[in-house]
C-alpha cells in the first residue's frame, strides 16, 4: 500500500539500491584532505564497486574522485608521506598472470597511477596498521600451514587448485566465521617497509629453472611475516603500530578448547620477538590504539560474562611497555565502540570513544588523568571513523542517523559541527522522526525511535511496523543500508524502533535486565513501548505488524509464540531453538556461557509453537554461519507439523536465499527481500491481494 507522500528515492526499491553509500573514511596526515571509500550500484545492478574519492576537511571544494576499476578499491589508509594505500583485486599490469587475488595498492601523493605493491599468491586480507611518522606498515594476509616462505606458499595454493582439492583439515574450534569457513590458509601478520619499494621495471628472470617456484617480485618490497605459525591467534582484536613503526601491539587471540580470550602483546617489528603485556584468565583485551607520540597504549578490558549477567567494558591505559596501567572513566558504564588517543594540548592529554549513548552515538573526550567523560557531541547523530587532526585537535568523522546515510563531517573542539563535500548527497526522505519512550512494570525507561510517513494524523493514521533490532547487545542509533524503515514508511507504514532490555547505550543494569531471560523484560518492554506508540493519534493501533532480524528474529519467534496482537510477524535470520542453535552456530561456546541451563530451555521460542496464531514471514539464507539455515528450517517444519492444513496449505510463508548469508546483501536479492516483506505485510495488515514478486517465479 502505497502513501501518498512526495516521491523519494524510497518509493521506488530500484531508486534505493541505486543510492551511493560512503562507507568509509580516513585523514591525511597533513589534516587537509579526506579519502573516503564510495559504493556506487554496478551496471549490471547486481552488485556494487567501490571507488576512493578526496574531499577537503576544511567542507570547502567538490569531491574528487581518485580511483576507477572494475573490480573496486577499498580499506584506504594514508602513509606517512601522504601516499594513499589501498587493497583492491584489479589487474596488475606487472604481474606475468591475473589473479582473483586481492592486493595492496599506493597511489601515490605526488600524483600517477596507482601501482601494487604485494603480489601475494592469496592475496591481502586488509591493512592492520600503519606507522604514522615513518615508512613502514603491517598487513594481513592468509597463508597455508605447510609453506616455509612467500614462495613455496605459491606452489602449494596452485597445486590445490590444479587439483580441485577444497577440502579442509580442522585442528581446533572453530571452523566457521559468519558467512566463511575457516583455512586451510591461516591469518598472519605481515610487515612492509616503503624504503624497499623500487619502482621499477623488473624484466623476467631467465635463471630461474622452469620446475623452481617463480620467486617473489624483487622489485617490490618483500612482506616479513611477524607471525610465524599462527594457527588462529591472528584472528586479532585490533591492532596498532608506535608512530615510528618499531613496535606492534596485537589483541591476540588464544585458543581455550571450543573457545578463546584476547591477550595483548607487544610485537618488535624488526626481530618479531613477542612479548606478553596484559593476559588474564577469562579477560579480555581488545582494540588497542597508541599514542601520538608512541608513549601510551590504550584498550578495553572486559571479563567474559556469564550466565549471572553481563561484565562491563572498561577503558584502560599504560605504557608501551604495559607498566603503569590504569582505568580510565570507573564510574561510566557505557561501552566504547571506537577509541583513539586525542591531540595532546599543554593541559590535557585525553582518548576520544565514542560510544552507544541513549539511542545516538555521540562522541567523547575522556581525560587520562581521571576526569570525567566529556561529550561533544550533542545532537541525535551516530559516529563513526572517527580521525584526529594532529595540527588543530578537530576531529573528521562519519556520522548517521536513521534519516541520514552516513556522510563525512568535521567536529571543532568545542563540538560544533561542519559537514564536508561528498559524492553521495543526502537524499530526501519520505516522513519524520521522533522519539517515543515509556516506563516498564519495573520502573526501568523504555525508549524508541518512531518514523512516521508525511500524511500520518489523526484523521489519517498510519498502521505500525514493529522493528526488533539484532544483537541483542545493540541500540537502533544509525543509519543502515540492509535495515531501512524509510522503505516502509514510503509505503504508508508508521516504523518503530525501540531499545528493548539487552540494548546498549543505557547502562549496565539495563542489559542485565534481560541477561539469561530473553523473553522476559526484553518482550514486554517491547509490548509497552508498541502500547504507547499505539497511544499516538496519528498511529491506527488496530493496524500492527512486528518483524526483525538475528536476535530481532528470535524476539519475532518469540512474540509469535506469546501474543496474537499483531497482524503478521516477519522473522529473518531467527534464532528458533536455541538447545539446537548453541552447538550449531559458529561460536557456540559463547551462547553456552552466558545462559545457564534452564535459562536456555526457559527462553527458547519453539517451546510455545503451539500457541503461534499470526501469520509469519520466515526467511533466511544458506550461507549464514552465525544462525545457521537448521533453525528456520526447523522453525518452518514445525509450523506445518502443527499448523498446516490438511491439504498441507499454510497461511505462513519461507523465503530461502541458498546463496546469501545473515544479512542478504546482494542488490536484487535485497529488492526480492523487501518485495516480498511488504506484500506479505500488505496481504495481512490490509487484506490486499497475496502479490507475488515476479523474480520469485
Amino acid at each position: 500500500m502505497t502513501s501518498e507522500s512526495h516521491t523519494t528515492p524510497f518509493s521506488s526499491l530500484d531508486d534505493y539500491i541505486a543510492l551511493p553509500r560512503v562507507e568509509g573514511l580516513t585523514l591525511s596526515p597533513d589534516g587537509a584532505s579526506v579519502v573516503l571509500t564510495v559504493a556506487t550500484l554496478a551496471r549490471d545492478r547486481t552488485t556494487y564497486e567501490r571507488a576512493l574519492w578526496s574531499v577537503s576537511a576544511d567542507g570547502t571544494g567538490v569531491p574528487t574522485r581518485l580511483t576507477r576499476s572494475a573490480k573496486g578499491e577499498s580499506g584506504a589508509a594514508f602513509t606517512a608521506a601522504g601516499d594513499v594505500l589501498f587493497v583492491s583485486g584489479r589487474p596488475d599490469a606487472g604481474a606475468e598472470k591475473d589473479t582473483e587475488a586481492a592486493q595492496l595498492w599506493l597511489l601515490p601523493a605526488a600524483g600517477g597511477e596507482a601501482r601494487a605493491i604485494t603480489r601475494l599468491a592469496g592475496g591481502v586480507s586488509g591493512i592492520a596498521a600503519v606507522a604514522v611518522a615513518a615508512t613502514s606498515f603491517v598487513i594481513a594476509a592468509d597463508l597455508l600451514p605447510s609453506a616455509t616462505d612467500l614462495e613455496s606458499e605459491s606452489v602449494a595454493r596452485k597445486e590445490r587448485t590444479d587439483k580441485k582439492v577444497a577440502a579442509i583439515l580442522h585442528e581446533s574450534y572453530p571452523v566457521r566465521y559468519w558467512d566463511h569457513d575457516l583455512g586451510p590458509a591461516e591469518p598472519h601478520l605481515l610487515a612492509l617497509d616503503l624504503a624497499d619499494f623500487h619502482d621499477t621495471i623488473a624484466g623476467p628472470t631467465s635463471d630461474t629453472p622452469a620446475d623452481a617456484p617463480a620467486p617473489y617480485p624483487t622489485d617490490l618490497p618483500r612482506p616479513r611475516d611477524l607471525t610465524p605459525t599462527p594457527g588462529r591467534t591472528m584472528d586479532t582484536a585490533g591492532q596498532a603500530l608506535t608512530p615510528d613503526g618499531s613496535t606492534l601491539i596485537v589483541a591476540r587471540r588464544v585458543a581455550e578448547q571450543r573457545s578463546g580470550r584476547y591477550v595483548l602483546v607487544s610485537i618488535d617489528v624488526s626481530t618479531g620477538t613477542q612479548t606478553t603485556l596484559f593476559d588474564e584468565p577469562k579477560v579480555d583485551f581488545e582494540s588497542p590504539v597508541v599514542s601520538l607520540d608512541g608513549r601510551l597504549i590504550a584498550f578495553v578490558r572486559s571479563a567474559v560474562s556469564t550466565p549471572q549477567g553481563p561484565a562491563d567494558q572498561e577503558i584502560w591505559v599504560a605504557d608501551l611497555d604495559g607498566s603503569h596501567p590504569r582505568r580510565l572513566a570507573t564510574e561510566w558504564d557505557r561501552w566504547p565502540t571506537s577509541l583513539v588517543f586525542d591531540a595532546p594540548t599543554e593541559s590535557n592529554q585525553a582518548l576520544i570513544v565514542t560510544a552507544d549513548h541513549n539511542g545516538r552515538g555521540p562522541i567523547f573526550r575522556i581525560p587520562l588523568d581521571g576526569g570525567a567523560p566529556e561529550q561533544l557531541t550533542t545532537d541525535d547523530f551516530s559516529y563513526t571513523n572517527v580521525c584526529v587532526d594532529p595540527q588543530t585537535g578537530d576531529l573528521v568523522a562519519l556520522r548517521s542517523s536513521w534519516i541520514a546515510p552516513a556522510h563525512p563531517v568535521r567536529i571543532s573542539r568545542s563540538g560544533s559541527v561542519t559537514s564536508l563535500a561528498t559524492p553521495a548527497a543526502l537524499p530526501d526522505v519520505p516522513g519524520t522522526i521522533t522519539e517515543v519512550e515509556t516506563l516498564a512494570e519495573d520502573g526501568a525507561r523504555v525508549r524508541a525511535w518512531l518514523l512516521l510517513p508525511d500524511r500520518a494524523s489523526a484523521q489519517h493514521p498510519a498502521p505500525l511496523l514493529l522493528w526488533i533490532h539484532g544483537g541483542p547487545l545493540n541500540s537502533w542509533n544509525a543509519w543502515s543500508w540492509r535495515w531501512s524503515p524509510l522503505l516502509a514508511v514510503a509505503r504508508g507504514y508508521a516504523v518503530l524502533l525501540p531499545d528493548p532490555a539487552l540494548s546498549t547505550g543505557y547502562g549496565l543494569n539495563f542489559i542485565a535486565r534481560g541477561w539469561n531471560a530473553w523473553g522476559a523484560k526484553p518482550y514486554t518492554d517491547l509490548l509497552a513501548i508498541t502500547d504507547a506508540a499505539e497511544a499516538l493519534p496519528e498511529i491506527d493501533e488496530t493496524l500492527t505488524a512486528a518483524m526483525g532480524g538475528s536476535f530481532g528474529g528470535y524476539m519475532a519467534n518469540w512474540v509469535a509464540g506469546h501474543t496474537d496482537r499483531f497482524r503478521a510477524i516477519v522473522s529473518h535470520a531467527s534464532l528458533w531453538s536455541l538447545d539446537q542453535f548453541n552447538g550449531t552456530t559458529d561460536n557456540s561456546e559463547y551462547w553456552q556461557s552466558i545462559f545457564s541451563t534452564q535459562g536456555m530451555i526457559d527462553n527458547s521460542p519453539h517451546q510455545a509453537v503451539r500457541d503461534i496464531a499470526t501469520p509469519m514471514l520466515v526467511i533466511h539464507g544458506d550461507h549464514d554461519y552465525r544462525v545457521p539455515i537448521g533453525e528456520s528450517l526447523r522453525l518452518w517444519s514445525e509450523l506445518a507439523e502443527h499448523h498446516a492444513n490438511a491439504d498441507g496449505s499454510t497461511q505462513h510463508k519461507f523465503l530461502f536465499f541458498p546463496d546469501e548469508n545473515h544479512w542478504v546483501l546482494k542488490p536484487q536479492h535485497a529488492v526480492v527481500w523487501y518485495q516480498t516483506v511488504f506484500a506479505f505485510l500488505d496481504l495481512h495488515v490490509h487484506g490486499a491481494d497475496w502479490k507475488r514478486p515476479r523474480l520469485l517465479g
